[in-house]
């Protein structure tokens, strides 16, 4: 089966693109089955510290702390 490896560079400071990534990952990827992860490069490197993420809400998108837990659940690798 093959797999997608989903990359993004935007941080914080633009919250629905750092968002979106995660959201196509946990609730669109997974759920049919596809193999999925999600890889942080530049300042989306900072998405993963604690402060940052739970303030990180982007627009038409659920809260960043959450799709992060759907993450852990679903077992979706995050890499930095």
């Amino acid at each position: 089966m093959s797999g997608l490896l989903i990359v993004t560079a935007a941080g914080p400071e633009d919250p629905t693109r750092a968002t979106i990534p995660f959201h196509i990952a946990v609730n669109g990827a997974r759920p049919s089955g596809t193999e999925v992860a999600v890889a942080l490069a530049g300042d989306a490197a900072e998405l993963i510290k604690p402060d940052v993420t739970a303030n990180v809400l982007g627009l038409g998108v659920p809260p960043l702390r959450e799709l992060l837990d759907k993450c852990i659940d679903q077992n979706v690798p995050v890499y930095v």
